[in-house]
């Protein structure tokens, strides 16, 4: 969150992250939004993510980004490795992220947004 807007991190093209750049406007939600494909992802921000939420939730490891690692790449992952990969490549990132502060919302449904933010 940035000066009490929250932001939603994601990358542009995603049918997910349309989908929920369109409900929060529909809403009329104030929300910044940060490419991470274009702006980069610093690894604080992953951290975080990933304490809150754990690396296996942030990790997308069903995309197609992480399927086509070789399989040295998916072995023995654990979060400081799952962490180096989604730095490399930020489309491994779950998306949406989105920040409100004090939390962080991974993936879009629309009723825990619902809930979250009215």
């Amino acid at each position: 969150m940035t000066d009490g807007i929250p932001v939603l991190y994601g990358i542009k093209a995603c049918d997910t992250m349309k989908k929920a750049r369109t409900w929060l406007d529909q809403q009329g939600v104030t929300y910044r939004f940060h490419d991470y494909k274009s702006a980069g992802i610093d690894r604080a921000s992953l951290e975080k993510w990933c304490a809150e939420h754990g690396w296996q939730t942030v990790l997308n490891r069903a995309g197609t980004t992480f399927r086509k690692l070789d399989d040295a790449q998916k072995a023995d992952l654990d979060q400081a490795k799952a962490i180096d990969l989604m730095l490399a490549a930020p489309s491994m990132i779950k998306r949406p992220v989105l920040d409100l502060g004090d939390r962080t919302l991974i993936g879009f449904k629309p009723e825990l947004y619902s809930t979250v933010l009215a």
